[in-house]
């Protein structure tokens, strides 16, 4: 992990295309404003974690639904 030390209204680039700047510090919170292509999602980790877990469980309920279909096919013949 790099660490690095910023002040208010300084910035931190992520390759060419990403910037992070500080827009406001209160207590142990700060405020980052991202400007990034817009073709790049910018998720809250939970939120990301979320996402990535339901597209899991998307997944296995769509291998489900085949085998089941496969399963009737089957059947059917």
């Amino acid at each position: 992990m790099l660490v690095l030390t910023r002040k208010l209204k300084e910035s931190i680039m992520i390759g060419d295309e990403i910037e992070l700047t500080i827009l406001a510090i209160d207590g142990e919170q700060i405020k980052l404003g991202i400007n990034a292509p817009k073709n790049i999602e910018i998720h809250r980790k939970e939120i990301y974690l979320a996402i990535q877990t339901e597209n899991n469980e998307a997944l296995k309920t769509e291998v489900n639904v085949l085998k089941n279909l496969s399963a009737f096919i089957q059947d059917y013949k």
